[in-house]
């Protein structure tokens, strides 16, 4: 079929046709994120819409202006960058639409665990690890940071300092002790964030 007859959201070559990853949380749940996260997500969106968005769109305009298009590199390489950066800017309008902004330092000082709490906890072999229970859009696990739907953080939240809690994982379940549950001051950044 001639291109000239696609619509602009038809898969093709250049673009794998997928608009937003499907949302990892379990449907009817909240989208929890610390105050920190909320604020990365709402800068990158803002850095795409005003910054490389424009940029993107001038750099195709001026390459449409070079003849023809079907072999032109810079405006074929424009319109893909273009989608890309469209499809991100709905991904990310659509994730602060529903986010649910927490702040982990109103339980500073509690030995609870709930959302944006750094956990020190040991496994039945005596290996010591230590997590932070972030929101979907902002953990990190290489840097030591889980969501609060992963099998780790849905063990451990609701428990206390001292507590064994069972650990469910695909490799079988195992208990693990809590020994030591800490959150931001106010005013702080989130542990590990």
């Amino acid at each position: 079929m001639n291109k000239a007859f696609t619509k602009e959201t038809d898969a093709t070559e250049e673009d794998d046709g997928v608009d937003i990853a499907p949302s990892p949380m379990p449907s009817g749940s909240k989208n929890y994120i610390t105050p920190e996260g909320f604020a990365r997500l709402r800068d990158e969106l803002l850095a795409l819409m005003d910054v490389e968005r424009p940029q993107v769109v001038e750099a195709v305009h001026w390459a449409a202006k070079n003849g023809d298009r079907s072999e032109n590199g810079d405006y074929l390489y424009g319109k893909k960058r273009l989608r890309e950066i469209d499809r991100r800017i709905r991904f990310l309008g659509k994730r602060l639409e529903i986010a649910e902004v927490t702040d982990p330092s109103v339980h500073h000082g509690s030995d609870q665990i709930f959302f944006g709490a750094t956990v020190r906890y040991a496994d039945e072999m005596g290996e010591e690890k230590s997590v932070t229970i972030l929101g979907v859009d902002e953990a990190d696990s290489a840097r030591a940071q889980v969501s609060w739907i992963s099998p780790v953080a849905r063990s451990l939240l609701k428990a206390r300092e001292g507590d064994v809690v069972k650990l469910t994982t695909p490799g079988g379940s195992h208990e693990i002790e809590i020994l030591a549950v800490s959150y931001p001051a106010p005013g702080q950044t989130a542990a590990g964030a």
